[in-house]
């Protein structure tokens, strides 16, 4: 009889012990929440959609040569008929990547960033740079850039109108839109009349000359809000001001031991270094926003869009789902 209590009493402290350690493993995992996409979750967000639209008496081109008043998808992927020397990516997913926006041969450094569970529970920021090449479907890569040549008879401002946007296109929103940043460099302007190689090789090393654009700063989810209090240690709510971040300038190896909770300017700054936004959009903006003044005659404009996995809405709950990405280009100012 008073083994069986003995036993009876074992057990009762081991379920009570099981209980507890699995209070505290649910209370983990409901209050983890990581800068980047984790290993441990899916890291890729579906692509739906991308359209270009010009108004405002701007004709718009994938190759120089033809022009329209919009182009799609398929007119970028197709734009290696015309104009062989392009290396425009329209991958299937997109991935996090970062950059401060820094230029290098007419292109913007990117970088694939992973975040990698230590022994001590740390989250470790690993990156590589990434290069758009040149591909068969162009449908390789991280994040999604192409070549745009915008034709006007007169020097004129240049305006995103509120159909410019990343939206999401599930049911309920899991916030990655909000993660979303795009980007130009003016590459150049020839006349019209050029010939097409003057046409499709200009472009740039002119850091004056790189434009990033946010939409949607103002809005958060409550797990970005969660997130930013979490690795940045600021608090934040919906809708909030813009926030400043650092984007990654260099590739970081593991055994650097850059943590998700470190990855910033003033702890590595041969790392890291903070982003110069030159536009900020609410969701839902109103109304046209101006960018930058193009010439009279031919302007090729080199475009991005990526996940930035610096933002604090770059966490595991919104790493998965369908976006649309909109361009409009209007003259106009309203």
């Amino acid at each position: 009889m008073i083994n069986n209590k003995k036993k009876n009493k074992k057990r009762k402290y081991r379920l009570f012990y099981l209980l507890l350690l699995l209070l505290v493993t649910t209370l983990s995992l409901s209050v983890s929440s990581y800068a980047w996409f984790t290993t441990n979750r899916l890291v890729r967000v579906d692509l739906l959609n991308v359209n270009v639209r010009a108004q405002g008496g701007i004709e718009i081109s994938v190759d120089g040569t033809n022009w329209k008043s919009s182009v799609s998808v398929e007119d970028i992927i197709n734009a290696k008929d015309t104009y062989q020397t392009n290396t425009n990516q329209i991958p299937t997913t997109i991935e996090a990547v970062s950059t401060a926006g820094k230029i290098n041969n007419g292109k913007i450094e990117i970088y694939h960033g992973n975040a990698v569970n230590n022994a001590v529970g740390d989250y470790i920021l690993e990156t590589t740079r990434s290069v758009e090449i040149q591909s068969a479907e162009g449908s390789q890569g991280k994040f999604i850039t192409f070549d745009l040549f915008l034709k006007t008879n007169k020097n004129t401002a240049l305006y995103l109108t509120p159909e410019s946007n990343a939206t999401y296109s599930g049911d309920k929103s899991v916030g990655i839109e909000n993660a979303v940043r795009f980007a130009f460099i003016e590459e150049g302007t020839t006349f019209v009349g050029s010939s097409l190689n003057t046409i499709q090789s200009m472009t740039t090393n002119d850091q004056s000359k790189v434009h990033i654009w946010e939409p949607n700063y103002d809005t958060h989810t409550e797990y970005g809000i969660e997130n930013a209090k979490d690795i940045y240690n600021i608090n934040i709510t919906n809708p909030s001001e813009s926030l400043n971040y650092d984007g990654v300038i260099s590739e970081i190896s593991k055994t650097a031991g850059v943590t998700t909770s470190t990855a910033n300017e003033a702890t590595y700054p041969e790392y890291f270094a903070r982003v110069k936004v030159d536009y900020y959009t609410k969701n839902n903006f109103d109304n046209n926003i101006e960018i930058f003044t193009i010439n009279s005659g031919i302007t090729k404009i080199k475009v991005y869009m990526w996940i930035e996995g610096q933002d604090v809405d770059c966490e595991n709950n919104a790493a998965v789902g369908n976006i649309a990405l909109n361009l409009n280009f209007s003259t106009n100012p309203s």
